[in-house]
C-alpha cells in the first residue's frame, strides 16, 4: 500500500474539508432540532458528499468538458449558493424549528454540498486522480475518501454535546457567527473564481 499517497490526499481533502470549522455552521443550521433529526442531517450530508466526491472522481472531468463548463463556474455557482446561505444564518430565518423535509433540504444543501463537498475537494479529487497510475493507487485514493468522511461524520455526530452545552443563547450567537464567516468564505470563492477566469482569458486578449 502506497502509505505515502494516501496520507497525501488523506491531508489534503480534511484541510480543506475543515471538520472543526464546519461545526459552527452544521450547529447554526441544525442547532433547533431534535438530536435525532440532527444526526440524521450529519449522515446524509455526509453521504451525499461521499457520491458527489466519488462521481466527480470517476467522470468529473468528462462531465464538465461535456457540458462545457470551466471549474472556476463551478467555484463561483458554490460561492452564490453560499452567499443565500449566509444571508439566512444572518438574518435569523434558520432559528425556526424545521420538519423533516427541511432536514433533508439542509442536510443536502448547503451541508453536503457545497460545504463538505466544494469545489476545493472536487478540484482535489479530480487532480489526485490524474496523478494515479495503477489500480492500487485508484484503491488507496478511494480509501483516503472514505476516511476522510468517516471523521467528518464522528465530528458532526458528537456535536450535539456542544448544544447542549451552548443552549438556545449560545446557539443564536454561533448562528451570527457562523453567517459572518460563512459569508467571507462565499466572497473568498467567488473572488478566486473570478482570478481564475481572468488568468484563463487573459492570454487571448
Amino acid at each position: 500500500m502506497n502509505l505515502k499517497l494516501f496520507g497525501e490526499f488523506f491531508v489534503t481533502l480534511l484541510v480543506i474539508v475543515d471538520p472543526p470549522g464546519m461545526v459552527p455552521v452544521f450547529l447554526a443550521l441544525t442547532g433547533a432540532m431534535p438530536a435525532k433529526a440532527r444526526n440524521r442531517a450529519g449522515t446524509q450530508a455526509v453521504l451525499l458528499a461521499l457520491g458527489v466526491i466519488i462521481g466527480f472522481a470517476v467522470a468529473g472531468q468528462t462531465l464538465l468538458d461535456y457540458l462545457h463548463v470551466q471549474l472556476p463556474a463551478l467555484q463561483a455557482a458554490g460561492g452564490l449558493l453560499l452567499v443565500l446561505v449566509a444571508l439566512q444564518l444572518l438574518t435569523g430565518k434558520t432559528d425556526e424549528p424545521q420538519d423533516q423535509a427541511g432536514t433533508s433540504n439542509v442536510a443536502l444543501v448547503p451541508l453536503g454540498t457545497p460545504l463538505l463537498a466544494g469545489p476545493g475537494a472536487i478540484v482535489a479529487t479530480m487532480l489526485f486522480v490524474q496523478r494515479a497510475r495503477s489500480l492500487d493507487e485508484y484503491l488507496i485514493l478511494g480509501a483516503a475518501v472514505l476516511a476522510v468522511m468517516a471523521t467528518v461524520w464522528l465530528v458532526l455526530r458528537f456535536s450535539g454535546l456542544i448544544v447542549r452545552l451552548l443552549r438556545p443563547a449560545g446557539i443564536e450567537v454561533l448562528t451570527r457567527i457562523a453567517g459572518l464567516l460563512l459569508a467571507a468564505i462565499a466572497v473568498q470563492l467567488i473572488a478566486d473564481a473570478i482570478f481564475a477566469f481572468v488568468q484563463l482569458y487573459a492570454p487571448r486578449f
